[in-house]
């Protein structure tokens, strides 16, 4: 099941990504008046566990730098309720795909089969420990067969996330190491340069470089030590195993069939790079 896991992992990010690539969704976050893409990235990814403070988003977000979710959250809901910015994620997400997929395809009896059993996975697993997954299983399920497939693939991504945050932890990475980690492992040097940490002050990047390699996990110019390969994928593993049990409800004839819906949706949205 764990390469099951992987394997859905990759057939469902790309539907999940056209909420944070496309335009769709960042218009329908500006014309509800949120000032910035992060302000409305904040407001609705969070809003699914209420009014909380910035310190339990920092918590559950758990791969911002310190002080990021602060600077949204809450006055990004001052104005907007929380309730506004989901919906207007759902809508703009749902319209990304039907745009990107067209009509035809949108509304083809593949995809309504590849929401269905996106759906019984995505409301099957247990919530225990599964913060961000619990607040997404609050929602009420879209009736529209492409937001259905969105939301269900965007819960299946919080679940997953949940499960890498406690991996994480488990290995004891913090959020920046762990995308120095992933800068890494793609073969991005230096690792600071990388597009989600490379803005954070200098003083605090080279805190935590210099804190891998007390650790030995990477080396004096800035890769993998064998040490620091070998986290890295005992927690790419561990999240893959953490990550199998929604599809547990899915018999093998579903997961096959799941798999084969999938792939002809993922290709279209892949080739246009989920925008």
């Amino acid at each position: 099941m764990t390469h099951t896991a992987r394997r859905m992992f990759e057939l469902l990010e790309p539907i999940c990504l056209v909420t944070f690539l496309a335009d769709e969704c960042n218009e329908e976050m500006a014309a509800l008046g949120h000032r910035t893409y992060w302000d409305g990235y904040f407001a609705s990814r969070a809003a699914p566990l209420g009014r909380v403070s910035a310190q339990v988003v920092h918590a559950a977000f758990y791969n911002f730098a310190d002080g990021e979710a602060a600077r949204h959250i809450p006055s990004a809901w001052e104005k907007i309720p929380p309730e506004a910015s989901v919906a207007a994620r759902e809508r703009g997400s749902a319209a990304s795909l039907r745009r990107i997929l067209g009509d035809v395809a949108a509304d083809s009896p593949g995809l309504v089969r590849a929401a269905d059993l996106t759906t019984k996975a995505a409301t099957s697993a247990p919530t225990e420990g599964r913060v961000m997954y619990a607040g997404m299983r609050t929602l009420p399920l879209p009736s529209d067969p492409v937001a259905l497939l969105w939301h269900s693939a965007t819960m299946l991504r919080e679940h997953r996330g949940d499960g890498h945050i406690a991996a994480l932890v488990g290995a004891r990475i913090g959020g920046t190491e762990a995308h120095v980690l992933d800068a890494v492992a793609q073969g991005i040097h230096p690792p600071e340069s990388f597009g989600r940490i490379h803005h954070l002050p200098k003083e605090r990047l080279a805190a935590v470089m210099d804190g891998l390699r007390e650790r030995g996990l990477v080396d004096t110019d800035g890769r993998f030590t064998d040490a620091g390969r070998e986290t890295k994928q005992h927690i790419e593993a561990l999240t893959d195993e953490l990550a199998a049990a929604p599809y547990d409800a899915l018999s093998p004839a579903e997961l096959d069939e799941l798999i084969a819906e999938l792939e002809t949706i993922t290709a279209v949205l892949v080739a246009a790079g989920s925008q």
